[in-house]
């Protein structure tokens, strides 16, 4: 896509005539960079600014060495300006500048001096800001906020901050202060704070139709929605699936087919496996306390959001990890595969043995029943142990059995998941190509699926309540997903009540469809 057509442009141009200092920022991999540098040339081609790009990340190195810092990021900005406007001014003055003002001056008197320098007016802009550590970051935000009274004369007129987060979600740890500073104290003259938004279905289908045209490989009907759905716009994910569907799947080469729903779903699963970078790093964040304290409600379907603060809340979003478009949930059907399977790796590498071949018939049909009374079996002897070593203690029973299931279907179907919050409930869909083969990818869109709805509820509010909800609910699932077969697994966590009231099995039937209900 155009960089610049992914930015209000207009609303940019105007608050940087305003003179306003203001924040842009998006997830990993959406885009910001490439946006950025477009509308610096965009600006220096027009003439009524000078602008220069600095990435500060090489001051992250330093940690809280703020004359390191700032030794690095001066540097940045004295070959930016020397490469992006021939402008050798800092490249003559910053290293006098830092020896005479200090680290925790020399950034504003540098600044201050370029401005003066030329009187076309300065715009700034810091990418990655938020990789700065503690009393680095904190030098940078102060200083800036120091010299906002003199632009445009003798500071930039406009500075835009770019990283992962909004700086008022910022909790900077001074060890100098020996305290935790909010960035919004630290920086309190920020205007606005812009959010650089996913692709959009239109953009998604614009991305498409250019590989049609230049390569006159079409995709599907199926492969355009399923690229929409895995991935609900998120950039990295909708280039990372066609380049996957499209160059590096052996099949989508060949520019005579069809990029077929199934590839998509094929290249979903080798993204996921491999653990690229992108999918890595988003997961290494499973693991702070903030993103616990959201993540961890919505994959148990907890009841309701009280008890999730604000801040982390914004601060997840910010991450890329949920959406609040409605109800919160996990941001794309990608990362609700990801999450339940990075955090129940462990357990399925090294506790769940069970051979997939022990439960697919001689037509090639999943055994669903005797799959989950084996997991029935396994939970009783099992959970007690794995659950408590998960760092996701309330969601538990759900990830454990997500893990078994995972072990299952590897390499032959698929899993589907839906949660979020105030769900009181996980949706499980399984998928299954009848009669194949283990370790092949699925082939042709018409081959014929086994669609299995497995529903999770936790024990709430009595059995019978728990389970003509979760009947009702199951039927529905099983409605919209054209399930032929469902199953409700009923959680019972109930302190010191014996398994042997836990464990039961019965089918309920009701017009004409049946549930069969686990309980646990």
């Amino acid at each position: 896509m155009p960089p610049l057509e992914r930015l209000e442009v207009d609303e940019l141009l105007l608050l940087i005539r305003q003179r306003k200092y203001f924040v842009l920022h998006a997830p990993r991999q959406t885009g910001k960079t490439s946006a950025l540098l477009a509308l610096r040339d965009e600006l220096n081609a027009g003439g009524e600014f000078r602008c220069v790009y600095v990435n500060v990340e090489g001051g992250q190195s330093a940690r809280e060495d703020v004359g390191a810092a700032m030794r690095a990021i001066l540097s940045a900005l004295s070959r930016a300006g020397r490469e992006t406007l021939d402008d050798s001014f800092l490249g003559e003055v910053w290293l006098g500048i830092l020896d005479a003002a200090g680290p925790h001056d020399a950034l504003r008197e540098a600044l201050a001096g370029w401005a003066e320098s030329d009187a076309t007016p300065l715009v700034l802009m810091l990418d990655e800001i938020d990789a700065l550590i503690g009393d680095t970051l904190l030098a940078v935000l102060r200083q800036l906020r120091a010299g906002y009274p003199e632009r445009p004369g003798r500071f930039p007129q406009s500075v835009i901050l770019c990283g992962v987060r909004d700086v008022r979600d910022y909790r900077i740890r001074s060890s100098r202060e020996n305290a935790i500073v909010a960035g919004g104290s630290a920086f309190n003259v920020r205007a606005e704070s812009l959010r650089l938004g996913d692709f959009s279905p239109q953009e998604i289908e614009s991305l498409l139709a250019q590989h049609t045209r230049e390569t006159g490989q079409t995709f599907t009907r199926k492969a355009r929605s399923a690229v929409r759905e895995l991935t609900q716009g998120q950039p990295w994910l909708v280039n990372a699936l066609a380049y996957e569907a499209c160059f590096r799947n052996r099949a989508g080469r060949d520019r005579s087919r069809a990029i077929t729903g199934d590839a998509v779903q094929d290249a979903r699963e080798q993204l996921i496996l491999r653990r690229e970078t992108h999918l890595d790093q988003l997961t290494d964040k499973l693991q702070e306390e903030r993103v616990r304290r959201v993540i961890e409600p919505l994959l148990s379907g907890a009841e309701a959001a009280t008890s999730i603060a604000l801040d982390d809340l914004e601060y997840v979003r910010d991450l890329g990890l949920v959406t609040r478009s409605g109800s919160v949930a996990i941001a794309n059907a990608i990362y609700r595969e990801v999450i339940p399977r990075d955090l129940t790796y462990t357990t399925q590498a090294m506790s769940i043995h069970h051979d997939p071949a022990w439960y697919v018939s001689g037509e090639g049909t999943l055994r669903t029943g005797e799959l989950l009374a084996a997991f029935q079996t396994f939970f009783r002897e099992h959970s007690e142990h794995w659950v408590e070593r998960f760092q996701y203690r309330e969601a538990g029973p759900q990830l454990l059995l997500q893990a078994f299931l995972q072990r299952i279907v590897n390499g032959g179907g698929r899993l589907e998941r839906e949660y979020g919050l105030g769900r009181m409930r996980t949706d499980l869909l399984l998928v299954w190509p009848v009669g194949g083969v283990r370790g092949q990818a699925l082939a042709g869109e018409s081959r014929e699926t086994q669609r299995v709805v497995i529903e999770c509820k936790v024990l709430h509010r009595g059995l019978q309540r728990t389970l003509r909800d979760g009947l009702d609910q199951t039927r529905a699932y099983m409605d919209r997903s054209g399930a032929s077969e469902g199953h409700l697994v009923v959680f019972d966590r109930t302190e010191g009540k014996p398994w042997k009231e836990k464990i039961f099995r019965r089918d309920e039937t009701e017009g004409g469809t049946s549930v069969t209900v686990w309980g646990m």
